[in-house]
């Protein structure tokens, strides 16, 4: 039988991290509401919460109306008492963005990409980061390539950060919990944030920088694959002798893919019947700057040709790094409330 006891520290741990979790979902709360909500003694709540206001991280907000006896004190959680960072690498740019602990933007920005040099010189962009911004309490880096728990496995043709342990590496550096994503599972993942959607099943598709790719929800979760390969789309068999990428680039292997010609838009087309075969989702994502009503139309009316139009997702376009970006911001948060303290 597995030992599921924990240390008194895990346990310390655990119950600051509800209790964060707890304000910032509320907003604010009294002793009395967050021990009703989270199911923790009244006295083990108040214990925590005199120390997490002498230590800063909350602060009291002002005493609620009398109902005929003591007037309950309420708490809310200082935003800006813990930082997020989420970072992005690609080919032709490097996007972060700071944040504080309910989401709120501090600043943005986009340097030249470091996928051209190594992962030193993204380091160096980190640590100049964490310097200007020294509450910086967790980290959210996207890549365009394969992740197994923080290493990159499949990341062509960057080879520098081939087999590279960037949350290994960089936690080990900077002290600071790390969390590495797919650009596409980081994509989906923030369209699905953005409007709050739960349970739902969802593709997001991107041709751009270096051919497709595609993150895949299935009933809200974020699908990774046995070995973290989950959405290299690109591979995907289509015609006799071509794959997905082989189909769309044509006699222009090198060329940056457009979705125009007849032969691109049936490549598509049979993907998302394909999609909609397997997976069934709701609704299939574009980027915005890769297609537009009038390429979706003509995808839709050609995916028909495969499988019955009652069974195809709703074609959808919408703003990639922002998407992309709120993915990243969204892992950075979860491990910001509960890994650090």
């Amino acid at each position: 039988m597995t030992n599921e006891l924990k240390t008194p520290k895990e346990a310390k741990e655990r119950l600051i991290y509800r209790i964060r979790a707890g304000l910032i979902m509320m907003g604010s709360a009294t002793k009395a509401e967050l021990s009703q909500r989270l199911g923790i003694s009244f006295p083990t709540i108040s214990k925590f919460i005199s120390q997490m206001e002498q230590d800063g991280e909350i602060r009291y907000t002002g005493d609620d109306d009398s109902s005929g006896g003591r007037r309950a004190k309420r708490y809310s959680y200082d935003p800006e008492y813990m930082l997020g960072l989420a970072i992005f690498v690609e080919k032709d740019e490097t996007k972060f963005s700071i944040f504080n602990c309910i989401g709120d933007i501090i600043e943005q920005g986009t340097d030249p990409s470091v996928l051209q040099h190594d992962p030193g010189q993204l380091a160096d962009l980190i640590e100049d980061l964490i310097e200007k911004y020294p509450k910086l309490r967790s980290i959210a880096i996207g890549v365009p390539g394969a992740v197994d728990n923080g290493k990159v496995i499949y990341i062509p043709p960057y080879k520098q950060f081939q087999d590279y342990d960037l949350k290994e590496e960089f936690e080990a550096k900077f002290q600071i919990p790390v969390v590495v994503e797919n650009d596409m599972n980081a994509s989906v993942l923030g369209y699905a944030s953005n409007f709050e959607l739960e349970n739902e099943s969802l593709v997001y598709l991107y041709f751009g920088q270096y051919g497709p790719g595609s993150g895949i929800m299935i009933n809200g979760d974020v699908v990774r694959g046995n070995t973290f390969f989950s959405g290299e789309i690109s591979l995907v068999p289509q015609y006799d002798n071509q794959n997905l990428v082989q189909a769309l680039q044509g006699d222009e292997p090198h060329k940056r893919i457009v979705l125009a010609g007849d032969k691109q838009i049936d490549a598509v087309a049979r993907l998302v019947g394909t999609l909609g075969a397997i997976i069934n989702p709701h609704a299939v994502i574009f980027n915005d700057d890769e297609v537009d009503e009038e390429i979706l139309a003509r995808i839709k009316e050609r995916s028909a040709a495969y499988i019955p139009q009652k069974h195809l997702p709703t074609l959808i376009m919408s703003s990639w790094r922002d998407d992309y970006l709120s993915g990243l911001q969204h892992l950075a948060l979860n491990v910001m409330i509960t890994e650090c303290c």
